[in-house]
């Protein structure tokens, strides 16, 4: 079982803490991480792209002209989807992009990119940060501290100071810690978690 250090939020180291081999120790395999990474994407899309088939266009009741004797080519609406201004035939619909990924595997990949951030020492683990208020300058300064440019911080509840004070900085992302998925650890860079946040999520995974 490999320990990490536990630092205040000037970085001051102030004890350690065990991480569990069975989630922050798994072997990596790529298949599985873009599996449930393509899957999230996939659910993020809207999917509300949409082209008018024939039954959308208005007009198209009337023949255009009659069947024989004018030379020209058989028509019978002027909707038709060879017509300038008809319908879409096989156009784009509203649909879902979804498809499923076994629970089991989404716990996999979730341990799987957790072991990455312990392997490339890209894992901080903080004991708490507090602000005297919801400032941007605030928790900037506290970022510059923990070295954080480019960095996931999973807190173990909401904290709407927390949250206020760092949706301003672009490239550092505040989530709870029941919200932690794949697709955010492998975006950024660093991670940086709560101590209490570390243990809930090494209890769940399990």
């Amino acid at each position: 079982m490999a320990k990490i250090q536990v630092v205040d939020q000037n970085n001051t180291k102030v004890g350690d803490i065990e991480l569990a081999p069975e989630v922050f120790e798994v072997e990596v395999r790529p298949e599985i991480l873009n599996l449930v990474v393509r899957s999230q994407r996939a659910a993020m899309r809207q999917g509300t792209h949409a082209t008018k088939t024939r039954g959308m266009k208005s007009g198209g009741g009337r023949k255009p002209w009659r069947q024989k004797g004018t030379g020209r080519a058989r028509s019978g609406s002027n909707r038709s989807p060879v017509w300038r201004g008809g319908a879409i035939l096989f156009g784009p619909q509203p649909r879902d992009y979804d498809f499923k990924v076994n629970k089991k595997v989404r716990k996999l990949a979730l341990q799987m990119a957790l072991s990455s951030r312990v392997s490339e020492e890209k894992l901080t683990v903080v004991k708490s940060i507090e602000l005297a208020e919801a400032k941007t300058k605030a928790f900037a300064d506290v970022a510059s501290k923990l070295g954080m440019t480019k960095a996931l911080l999973v807190a173990k509840d909401a904290d709407e100071k927390l949250m206020l004070s760092a949706r301003n900085m672009p490239h550092i992302k505040v989530i709870e810690a029941e919200k932690l998925n794949v697709y955010d650890v492998l975006l950024y860079p660093e991670l940086v978690m709560f101590e209490a946040a570390a243990q809930d999520v090494q209890e769940r995974l399990k």
